[in-house]
């Protein structure tokens, strides 16, 4: 980044009824951007948030974000990086920064890197719409996206957010063609490009996979019926095998269909969803939390869609965590879509979008999905006739010990008064610690679920194919009795033949026995008187 004479002043907001905060002070150092005023904008941020399931403004400083949609956002180290988008038909090109610790905008001014050899000089991110990013470590891949001036393949580009820094990552194989509005979704170390709309405005279906280790691209043959050409759809990874994507669009309408594209096998299947039934949406953000996938924003011709939903993966079951006002920014189309973990609790934070209007406002929820898995992972265990496992054991454990130091703290002299606070704060502790356990148990618990149903699948598999076997073998040996019967038929034919031709060999030796005597008859009365003796 270049460098910045003194301290740069940024201005505070006071757009949309929020109150401003005092001004947040940036400097540049070696390339970095550091917050050098008092940081405590929000005391609490995101853990202000006391009612779960339910969408709620942030009050946030710093100057805000040109509004926009179809922008790209996502979370490291703390930090909500917003890039590129589109405001009233125009590419953005900036990079924008929400710090979650202090619930403040900052914006950075990035480098290009031609090379790890070559020198980096000062440049604008290009701007660009409907492009995909993902968090890869502690730095930031960018694929895709429409551009003033579109390419003929599709580039990989790598943000590193400590450098500030922006460099063309090299990718062997065949690379995807150019597109704008597809998905991109991490699956193990792999990224899977599916879908969007190319060149001409032509909507796409194909399937490419970059794998990150070799960076070689490659296209896969797929079985079974894959989704139709759409863009603006929604992907999610499941259990780093299923590939699921809802809803998108075409040119004339919208979707609600679910695929799911094992990457094992490369097999399409449309499952059977329960629960609600979603609208058809295009431009709509999804984020997952363990098994479940949550989806919020985009429309269709008729209205936006106004109910956040959230899908279990394990159970293709849908169901409405809340609903909002119409033109509400997380019901926008294009807004982006992040979850950010603290303090063990689950924040989906939505930002940007268009609903009539381009939004830059925040909105962050807090999921209740945590305490739904605990209690469903303890009524699954009861209803199986199951002990509880090990995590609920240890918690039981973890309470007494909890327990033990409370009576201890309360017993030393002096203490009384900080009792209470204590007592919150190693309760806080132990409770973090039972349900980090208790995901990982559930997590294990996931996998083997996973691993028996994909053995019982092998096994159904097996069977199908010992049962075609079974088919074929009756029907080959159906067509080898075939076989037999009319070899039998052409050896009596041949028997036939040769007894034929034996009669036939007698006739002819009769006839020319026949011949013979009829000649000698004729001579011999010839020369017994005839014509030359009458007339002698």
């Amino acid at each position: 980044m270049a460098a910045v004479q003194g301290p740069v002043p940024v201005g505070t907001a006071s757009r949309n009824g929020i109150a401003s905060e005092e001004p947040k002070v940036v400097v540049a150092e070696n390339g970095k951007t550091v917050d050098v005023q008092d940081k405590e904008v929000s005391t609490e941020g995101l853990c202000s948030i006391s009612a779960y399931d339910q969408w709620m403004p942030l009050s946030v400083s710093g100057q805000l974000p040109r509004p926009r949609y179809k922008h790209g956002a996502v979370v490291v180290q703390q930090k909500m990086y917003v890039f590129g988008g589109n405001h009233n038909g125009r590419y953005l090109g900036d990079i924008q920064v929400l710090d979650f610790k202090s619930l403040s905008w900052s914006k950075l001014e990035a480098k290009s890197q031609s090379g790890p050899s070559e020198s980096s000089e000062s440049v604008s991110f290009a701007a660009c719409a409907g492009h995909s990013l993902i968090p890869w470590g502690n730095k930031i891949l960018c694929l895709a996206g429409h551009t003033r001036e579109p390419t003929e393949s599709l580039s990989v580009k790598e943000f590193d957010p400590q450098t500030c820094t922006w460099s063309t990552l090299r990718t062997y194989g065949s690379s995807p063609s150019s597109r704008g509005g597809q998905s991109v979704t991490l699956v193990g170390d792999t990224l899977v490009v599916f879908g969007g709309e190319g060149h001409g405005r032509s909507l796409l279906n194909d399937l490419h996979i970059l794998d990150l280790e070799t960076m070689t691209w490659d296209e896969f043959a797929t079985t079974g019926t894959p989704p139709s050409p759409r863009s603006e759809h929604a992907a999610a990874c499941f259990a780093e095998q299923y590939l699921l994507i809802f809803g998108g669009g075409s040119h004339s309408t919208c979707f609600s269909d679910l695929h799911v594209l094992d990457t094992q096998t490369m097999e399409w299947s449309r499952p059977e969803h329960q629960g609600v039934t979603p609208e058809p949406r295009a431009g709509h953000a999804g984020v997952t939390i363990g098994e479940y996938w949550f989806i919020t924003g985009g429309g269709n011709s008729r209205k936006g869609v106004s109910e956040t939903l959230v899908l279990n993966m394990s159970t293709y079951e849908w169901s409405v965590v809340t609903g909002l006002e119409a033109r509400t920014p997380p019901t926008s189309e294009g807004s982006s879509l992040v979850m950010h973990t603290i303090n063990g609790e689950n924040f989906l934070v939505s930002f940007g979008g268009y609903s009539g209007r381009y939004s830059n406002q925040v909105y962050a929820l807090k999921a209740s999905l945590k305490s739904r898995v605990l209690f469903q992972q303890i009524n699954e265990a009861g209803t199986n006739g199951i002990a509880p496992i090990s995590p609920i054991s240890e918690a039981a454990n973890s309470s007494r010990k909890v327990i033990f130091e409370i009576e201890e703290l309360q017993d030393k002299p002096g203490n009384k008064a900080d009792t209470s606070k204590i007592t919150a704060q190693v309760v806080k502790g132990e409770r973090n610690q039972i349900e980090d356990k208790l995901n990982q148990e559930q997590l294990q618990s996931l996998r083997l679920k996973q691993e028996l149903a994909n053995v019982e699948r092998r096994n159904t598999e097996l069977t199908e194919e010992l049962h075609l076997v079974r088919d074929q073998l009756s029907a080959e040996q159906e067509r080898a009795s075939k076989l037999e019967n009319e070899v039998s038929e052409i050896q009596e034919r041949l028997q036939k033949m040769d007894v034929l031709e034996k009669e036939f060999k007698l006739l002819r030796g009769e006839i020319d026995s026949g011949s013979d005597t009829a000649a000698a008859s004729t001579d011999q009365l010839s020369r017994g008187g005839g014509f030359w003796r009458w007339n002698g």
